[in-house]
């Protein structure tokens, strides 16, 4: 078959309205495709257009957007990514994820730079589409089925699909949606779909080819971006050895490690569910998304099976945080949740908490920590909303709302935090509380250059407030180009300045200069790669601009509804009782760290974008 080509972006949106069965076509304009990118940045600005304030997360009026970046289909290094925007089930406010897998180059490829779903079917549906459109179809064989069978029957039909599992399904509010072996993991969104009688989409895609409008610019772009990732020994190294699952010793060597439900902070058995106990034990082989040069994911053999190695998230929370240092078992409890379609973040988190609740006399089960055997039958039974899987499908905001324990119901804003303990990165601290989608690790991964890279000092508040900022605004530019975000270490780390400066004098640039440190950075190849697809000229200034706006504009969208200075905070946990392994039992101070953030974000004192801010950023008030 010969493919058709795009140059550029084909700037066309697919709306579906499930309720009537029936989708329309539009196209970008110009004015959002330059103020917004694409990805993340665009799909928020097409929900704020189309939303009303206050609508239901399950109900048929909310919109859940899958957005392709200008990058998706390009052949750019670690471009195989697309986002989804949604407001969320479990936290009531606007989510945001990212993902590999097949899904986003088919649907690139199949002519649509997006989709919007709203409505709900009246019976279970499932969506294909080519560059003709959408056809609805019945998928009564396919509902109730797990994720990898439902998926394996509608991808007879496409080269891509997103699908949800028996958990979005029962509407368990931490469900996610799939694509190949990886995940739109956080937020509920899986739930979103569930609620719209939605089991997947599946899209035909190889019907285009995407071609950059300025192509030799792109393709230097490209070799650039292609040598610092290799050069860089995170991305050449560290990650491409031995996956995420690197952070678990980098993690307990500076006692950010989530053990036992946030009360240690390293363990003296950590080494045996690392990625180097791994590489060691369980022949890892690559299994990442396309195009990757970072080569982060990776399959091995747990219990006799070649499955998917849990990323360190999974890991951590399964894991440490559970007291439990069997990687076979943590691999169960991941393949559940893959079949699932639950998120292992808060579905770990959900169950540390239930973990102590029980210990506390507050809430009754066989949950243990250290024990891994009860929590198998309790991850099937959250998928499946049954006996008390049922409420822990409800998440640990929910849960101790109910039953007591709001101190150690380790969320923000109703999202489960990841697995950095912040009383030993403060500069995480100050991110957990205000990331816009709750209890976010990769807002600004402030983590990694206080633990990991000790770039800042990790037990001060001095510059934590300005760097936050300046990283929120990266990342939602990579989130919106759209590119790995793993791709921001050889941008930050590998410009040869950078390489040469000693490490206080690039603090204390970092801290106290954050404008001249960002001329040591080479944030231009995220600048270059979006001008050489689209044509458009954008400088990197111009480009941080686009996120700060990004940034702002999901946050305006919270404070909407109801979100302020109260919401910005951590577990009672974190601000009140030190760690285990911290003989100086040190707190994250807060307090300290937001009205900084407040000032250079333009909010006001109650962590609300003040007008002014919003008229800068060219957001109309709504």
């Amino acid at each position: 078959m010969v493919m058709k080509e795009i140059t550029g972006t084909s700037n066309k949106i697919l709306e579906v309205d499930l309720t009537t069965q029936k989708f329309s076509v539009f196209d970008i304009p110009e004015k959002d495709r330059k103020m917004y990118l694409g990805g993340k940045g665009l799909g928020l600005k097409l929900l704020y257009d189309r939303m009303a304030v206050g609508v239901d997360p399950l109900g048929p009026d909310n919109i859940i957007a899958f957005m392709m970046g200008v990058l998706m289909g390009t052949g750019a290094s670690c471009s195989g990514r697309f986002a989804a925007v949604t407001k969320s089930p479990l936290t009531g406010i606007m989510t945001s994820a990212s993902c590999g897998g097949p899904f986003g180059m088919a649907l690139k490829t199949s002519g649509w730079d997006g989709l919007l779903i709203k409505g709900k079917s009246a019976k279970p549906v499932y969506l294909y589409i080519d560059s003709k459109g959408v056809q609805f179809r019945d998928a009564k064989t396919i509902w109730g089925k797990e994720i990898r069978k439902a998926q394996d029957v509608v991808l007879k039909e496409g080269s891509g699909a997103v699908v949800i599992g028996p958990a979005g399904e029962n509407l368990v509010r931490f469900a996610n949606i799939c694509s190949g072996h990886r995940f739109l993991g956080r937020g509920g969104m899986g739930a979103v779909l569930g609620a719209k009688n939605l089991k997947a989409v599946v899209a035909k895609g190889q019907e285009y080819k995407i071609l950059p409008v300025k192509s030799k610019k792109f393709e230097k772009t490209k070799k650039r971006s292609t040598k610092y990732i290799n050069q860089n020994p995170i991305t050449s190294n560290q990650y491409r050895i031995f996956g995420t699952n690197s952070h678990v010793m980098l993690s307990n060597k500076a006692g950010i490690l989530p053990v036992r439900n946030f009360t240690g902070g390293s363990h003296g058995e950590a080494a045996k569910v690392s990625g180097e106990r791994i590489v060691a034990k369980h022949n890892p082989k690559f299994s990442t998304c396309k195009p990757c040069t970072i080569l982060c994911g990776h399959k091995a053999t747990f219990n006799g099976e070649e499955r998917s190695v849990p990323e360190f998230e999974t890991t951590g929370l399964f894991g440490p945080n559970l007291e439990i240092f069997d990687p076979n078992a943590i691999s169960d409890f991941n393949e559940i949740c893959t079949d699932m379609g639950m998120d292992t973040i808060s579905a770990g988190g959900t169950i540390a908490w239930a973990m102590e609740a029980t210990e506390k006399g507050l809430f009754k089960s066989d949950l243990k920590f250290g024990s891994p055997k009860e929590v198998a039958q309790t991850l099937t039974d959250i998928g499946k909303a049954k006996g008390i899987g049922k409420e822990l499908g409800m998440g640990s905001r929910w849960l101790s709302k109910k039953y007591g324990g709001e101190d150690f119901a380790m969320h923000v804003k109703g999202l489960e935090i990841a697995a950095y303990d912040p009383r030993g990165a403060f500069g995480q601290g100050l991110s957990f509380a205000v990331a816009n989608r709750g209890g976010c690790h990769l807002s600004s991964a402030f983590f990694s250059l206080e633990a990991y890279l000790h770039m800042y000092q990790p037990y001060t508040t001095w510059g934590k407030a300005s760097y936050t900022e300046f990283a929120e605004n990266c990342f939602d530019v990579v989130n919106s180009l759209h590119i790995c975000q793993f791709t921001a270490f050889p941008v930050f780390l590998e410009p040869p300045i950078i390489k040469m400066l000693p490490t206080v004098v690039l603090n204390i640039s970092l801290s106290t200069m954050a404008p001249l440190a960002i001329w040591f950075m080479d944030l231009s190849v995220w600048s270059r790669y979006w001008s050489s697809v689209t044509g458009h000229r954008l400088n990197m200034w111009k480009m941080l601009k686009i996120g700060k706006r990004i940034h702002v504009l999901e946050r305006y969208m919270n404070t909407r509804e109801g979100i302020a200075r109260k919401d910005d905070t951590l577990p009672g946990r974190l601000l009140n009782e030190g760690r285990v392994s911290d003989p100086k039992h040190r707190t994250v101070p807060l307090e300290k760290m937001l009205p900084k953030y407040y000032k250079v974000r333009g909010y006001d004192e109650n962590g609300i974008p003040r007008d002014r801010t919003l008229r800068k950023l060219k957001i109309e008030k709504k």
